[in-house]
């Protein structure tokens, strides 16, 4: 979507630049999307319904494999929702929290699964630390969507959830990342 990509490159963008970026006028995004607000809550509603999705597919029994899995299954989408990340920090924090809310307690669920069978460290709550590794994965994918970057963010989250290094890198390596 036009709309991600500009405000990926700026987040403050208007509708007036995503209007040109698309090609129409601001008439048209203005008919689709009623206010920014809208169209920060739609994009925001499509990442949280993806990202749900690729963590219902995670189904294995180790936690840390299922981290790497949900790493390695997000990274192809990660590019087109990084924004979401700015803009959470931003005048449309409390909207964008609400709408990744389901994210958030899904990862926290699974970092508590890790910690409860010892395969995450326990040096923070569940939620706090999924959100740590969780933003990790994303500053990465600030400065690098390849493939190299994928495996970093696997294993630099791995890394922070306390995983030791040879086990972050063997998942990773057995897993795969941008599948």
């Amino acid at each position: 979507m036009v709309a991600l990509d500009v405000l990926g490159a700026n987040p403050d963008a208007g509708m007036g630049e995503i209007a040109t970026a698309a090609g129409v006028v601001r008439r048209t995004v203005y008919g689709h999307f009623p206010s920014r607000v809208e169209l920060v809550q739609t994009l925001a509603g499509r990442a949280v319904t993806e990202m749900v999705a690729v963590l219902a597919d995670v189904d294995t029994v180790d936690a840390d494999a299922a981290w790497t899995q949900f790493v390695s299954r997000l990274w192809p989408v990660v590019d087109r929702y990084r924004v979401l990340v700015a803009l959470r920090r931003g005048e449309y924090g409390e909207t964008i929290h609400a709408l990744l809310g389901p994210i958030d307690e899904r990862l926290a669920d699974l970092v508590r699964r890790g910690q409860d069978t010892g395969v995450f460290a326990r040096h923070l709550p569940a939620g706090l630390l999924s959100q740590i590794a969780y933003g990790a994965v994303f500053a990465i994918a600030d400065g690098d969507t390849s493939e190299d970057g994928a495996a970093a963010a696997a294993i630099t989250s791995l890394l922070m959830l306390g995983v030791p290094e040879a086990r972050a890198i063997a998942l990773v390596d057995e897993v795969g990342t941008a599948t």
